[in-house]
């Protein structure tokens, strides 16, 4: 297949299995973003927007549209797994690829761990007889087993999940349009516009926020070696699965804030136990219906969207580990499954670690949603400025809109998000950040430079970039 001359052409072999369609990567994309995930973070949301939670989301969609745009170039250009590490290593040099990489793996890795431990957390409250720690080895030892057997297996639980979450999702929005409509809450807009809570900072700080249900969407390009048609699918299903998600995110969270029981209380004590969203669901239907939501956040937190999650995390620690940027263990491809098998278990590994150590914190998942936040939204800059540098300034392009208007505007709004990001991430992001430098110095002391194969091989002839 021409795919795997792609890969050929950047002195890879095709060792993954490429048998992931169109319906797939959709799924793969909503379940990792899921659909239902404004449930668990609601409360923090809206007290952060002063209310406009929909205004928050919506912002959210806009800003990272013109992400989901700069990825579908750069995985065009360069059609293999490693997402950010790929495109900024070889659309600007090696080194700024290790160290997009290096900070994208604050995102990666730490995903899971939050996933598994906030499903926990919601599990033991459920079920109080099961401890938290208990909960958490349950749900690493199911994603791990089904992730090992294959990308085919992993296709197919995630299918069967959404469904399941969509159901819950339908049932939640019939019946709070249902409580909308028979008097119980007051209609409103103002989750979209307050005038007395309105600032741009404001409304900046609840972006950075609500940016965490928004998280998937770009795990979609580690799959770009195990789709079938290649990169061509990977940009459309991207950009299917933000709209799609965006849309579900913007009326769930709308409908929630017009049934807030307590909306003076929500915005001036926040929501520490994080049930805003719940207690909202109880005003629309009753105790069932709030705690249906609550258990259906957890299991999907839990399983599928951790699941897909250690998958985009092996994917990320192989395709550096193959150009010898990480231990070379970690690109050790299982010759029966066709997955990174090692990179797999040493995720689930990591994962379970940091959830137990993180359930013994108080500020455990407060720390965990802003560090992944920062880590993803300086990946996206990242992304933004690669478009930049390899179409308009090392091609030639002459496509103004697509290859400078496209990314700097993604870039501006962006930048924006994090300079109003949580200060305690913005320290320990750089922090995390500094420590990749010492590492990239560490690997020129020791003569092992970045250095990404096939790149004088792949050079595309220029007037041949400037009709793209």
């Amino acid at each position: 297949m021409h795919y795997q001359n792609d890969l050929a052409r950047y002195g890879y072999r095709q060792e993954l299995a490429r048998h992931l369609r169109f319906r797939d990567l959709l799924a793969y994309g909503l379940v990792y973003m899921v659909p239902i995930a404004p449930m668990a973070i609601f409360g923090s949301v809206y007290a952060g927007s002063g209310g406009m939670v929909a205004l928050a989301y919506a912002i959210g969609v806009v800003a990272l549209v013109f992400t989901a745009f700069s990825y579908a170039k750069m995985v065009k250009a360069f059609p293999m797994s490693g997402s950010v590490y790929n495109y900024a290593g070889r659309g600007i040099s090696p080194p700024v690829g290790f160290l997009a990489g290096w900070v994208i793996l604050l995102d990666y890795v730490l995903v899971p761990g939050l996933l598994y431990l906030v499903a926990s957390v919601a599990m033991h409250a459920t079920v109080p007889e099961v401890p938290v720690w208990l909960w958490l080895l349950g749900f690493v030892v199911v994603n791990t087993v089904v992730n090992s057997v294959g990308i085919r297996m992993t296709a197919v639980v995630t299918r069967v999940m959404l469904i399941g979450e969509l159901i819950v999702l339908a049932v939640f929005l019939t019946i709070a349009g249902w409580a909308l409509a028979s008097g119980k809450c007051r209609f409103s807009w103002e989750a979209f516009y307050n005038s007395d809570t309105f600032t741009w900072s404001l409304v900046g700080g609840a972006v950075s926020i609500a940016v965490l249900s928004f998280l998937g969407f770009d795990g979609i390009s580690m799959l770009a070696e195990e789709a079938r048609d290649g990169a061509r699918q990977i940009g459309r299903a991207m950009a299917a699965v933000l709209v799609l998600a965006g849309v579900l995110f913007i009326v769930q969270t709308w409908l929630a804030a017009m049934l807030v029981p307590n909306p003076t209380g929500l915005l001036t004590d926040g929501d520490p136990d994080g049930t805003a969203f719940y207690e909202a669901a109880r005003v629309a239907g009753g105790g069932w219906l709030a705690t249906l939501c609550a258990v259906a956040t957890a299991i999907a937190w839990g399983l599928p969207n951790s699941m897909v999650a250690q998958v985009a995390t092996s994917r990320l620690l192989y395709a550096m580990a193959r150009d010898r940027q990480l231990p070379a263990f970690l690109a050790k491809v299982s010759a029966r499954r066709n997955v990174p098998l090692n990179a797999t278990l040493l995720t689930a590994v990591v994962s379970l670690a940091l959830g137990l150590y993180m359930s013994f914190r108080a500020d455990g998942i407060t720390l965990l949603s802003s560090l992944i936040n920062f880590g993803a939204m300086v990946a996206f800059l990242v992304l933004h400025v690669s478009v930049v540098v390899h179409y308009l300034i090392r091609r030639g392009s002459r496509n103004w809109w697509a290859h400078l208007v496209m990314p700097t505007a993604g870039f501006a709004v962006l930048a924006y998000v994090v300079v109003n990001a949580n200060i305690a991430a913005q320290r320990l992001g750089l922090a995390w950040l500094a420590l990749g430098v010492l590492v990239l110095g560490g690997l020129y002391a020791t003569g092992r430079r970045p250095v990404l194969s096939g790149l004088a091989a792949a050079e595309p002839a220029r007037h041949e970039m400037q009709r793209v």
